[in-house]
């Protein structure tokens, strides 16, 4: 079966499209292995492909704009995080994703490059889990963007230096969800900030 496609008891054999989200499933060198309901790979901790975005704007200094993940997400609901994170559909490029993405949680249009990947596997209290190798892209936006997050995702959000970042992920762990570190070092080593 397909991302997306469902014959349940009652079906008259044709396939119809549910609003069910799977993943991608892959294995440790990103290669494509199978697809999982999202839910469900989360709870049997199966690797995934995912991808975090990181949108800067210039001022005196590069800003990072973050997020803090909505009260009612399924994992680290009220953590702080990169500008948006998610999962690419089935035969969807990582850059279209990450910008399909960023616009539907973010509200903002921002063309994205990829800096690579890593692999990192999260344990949460609630018994999910977020096991993915994580593509990390990036982009810029003009200072006076108007940011428009959905509130089903973001609670909300703030522009940070690096050098802020680094200090408060350094103090306060706590508040940040558990893959943004790993994240922020590539951004540091190949973002040429």
């Amino acid at each position: 079966m397909k991302p997306g496609d469902y014959k349940g008891p009652h079906s008259t054999g044709k396939t119809v499209m549910t609003a069910t989200e799977y993943v991608i499933l892959v294995d440790e060198t990103d290669k494509e292995i199978g697809y999982a309901e999202k839910l469900e790979a989360h709870a049997k901790n199966q690797l995934h492909r995912a991808f975090s975005v990181f949108i800067f704007r210039q001022n005196s200094q590069w800003e990072l704009l973050l997020q803090q993940r909505g009260l009612n997400k399924y994992h680290s609901p009220g953590l702080w995080t990169n500008t948006c994170c998610s999962h690419p559909r089935a035969g969807e490029d990582i850059i279209a994703a990450g910008e399909r993405r960023l616009q539907e949680e973010v509200g903002i249009k921002a063309e994205l490059k990829s800096l690579g990947w890593f692999h990192y596997n999260a344990h949460f209290p609630n018994g999910l889990s977020e096991h993915e190798i994580d593509h990390v892209l990036i982009g810029n936006v003009p200072n006076d963007i108007l940011i428009q997050p959905n509130p089903d995702e973001i609670h909300d959000y703030r522009w940070i230096t690096l050098e802020q970042l680094t200090h408060e992920l350094a103090n306060s762990p706590q508040q940040f969800t558990p893959w943004l570190k790993q994240a922020l070092e590539i951004v540091k080593t190949k973002g040429n900030f």
